[in-house]
C-alpha cells in the first residue's frame, strides 16, 4: 500500500523557498513567487500565516518590505535570525515611526529600515520593548542595512570586528579594537554600530 506524502506547512513552504540559513537568515521573498505548488503562502488577508505573533513570528525575526507598490501591501518577506522567545526582537512604535521619518544615516536616503544599533542583538534592555531608547535604533537604507547585516554575521562568526579602513576612512574603530568578547558592549566603535558617532571621532584622529 502506497504511503501518503505528508503535506507541507507553510512555514515549511517558506523555509523551503526562501533558503534560510542556519542562522535564521533568508533572501527577500516576492510575494509574486507564492505561486504553484507555494501558493498557499499567499497573504489574502493581512500578514496571514506570517504574523508576528503566529508560529512563524514566534521562530523567526520577520521583515516586511511594503515600499514596492503603492498602498500598505506587503511585497516581500524575509527573515533575520531566530526568534529566541524570551524578548520582544519587534521595535516599539513610537520609534519605529520617528526612525522611519528620518534619512539613511549612510546615503541620506529617505523611507528607511530600522536597524538595531547593536548588530549582536545581545543586549537584554534593547530586547525588551517598554526598556527601548530611540538611541538604540538608527535610520539604514535597505542597501545599508543588507550590508550591514552581512559584515554583523561575519563579525559573530569569527570573532573579529569591520575595518572602517575598508571604506577609505583613516581610522578602524573609535572604540576598541579589532577582536570582540562578544559582550553587551562589543558593537561600540564599530563603523556600522552607529556611523555618525564614528564621523564624530574622525575630528580626534
Amino acid at each position: 500500500m502506497k504511503r501518503m506524502q505528508k503535506k507541507k506547512t507553510k512555514i515549511e513552504l517558506f523555509e523551503e523557498l526562501a533558503g534560510i540559513d542556519e542562522n535564521g537568515f533568508s533572501r527577500w521573498v516576492s510575494v509574486d513567487e507564492f505561486v504553484g505548488e507555494h501558493q498557499g503562502l499567499q497573504l489574502l488577508n493581512g500578514a496571514g500565516w506570517s504574523r508576528d505573533d503566529g508560529p512563524f513570528g514566534r521562530k523567526y525575526i520577520v521583515e516586511r518590505d511594503k515600499t514596492r507598490t503603492p498602498g500598505n501591501r506587503t511585497d516581500a518577506i524575509r527573515t533575520v535570525g531566530f526568534n529566541n522567545g524570551d524578548y520582544s526582537q519587534h521595535i516599539r512604535v513610537d520609534i519605529k515611526r520617528q526612525i522611519q521619518s528620518q534619512r539613511c544615516v549612510i546615503l541620506g536616503t529617505s523611507n528607511p529600515e530600522v536597524d538595531h544599533k547593536n548588530g549582536m542583538k545581545n543586549e537584554d534592555r534593547v530586547m525588551r520593548n517598554e526598556d527601548q531608547k530611540l538611541s538604540d535604533f538608527q535610520p539604514l537604507s535597505k542597501a545599508a542595512n543588507d550590508a550591514k547585516r552581512q559584515f554583523c554575521k561575519e563579525c559573530i562568526r569569527t570573532g573579529i570586528r569591520y575595518d572602517a579602513k575598508k571604506l577609505g576612512y583613516p581610522m578602524s574603530y573609535y572604540k576598541g579594537d579589532a577582536r570582540h568578547n562578544g559582550e553587551e558592549n562589543a558593537c561600540e566603535g564599530c563603523f556600522w554600530y552607529d556611523p555618525l558617532e564614528f564621523r564624530k571621532h574622525l575630528k580626534e584622529k
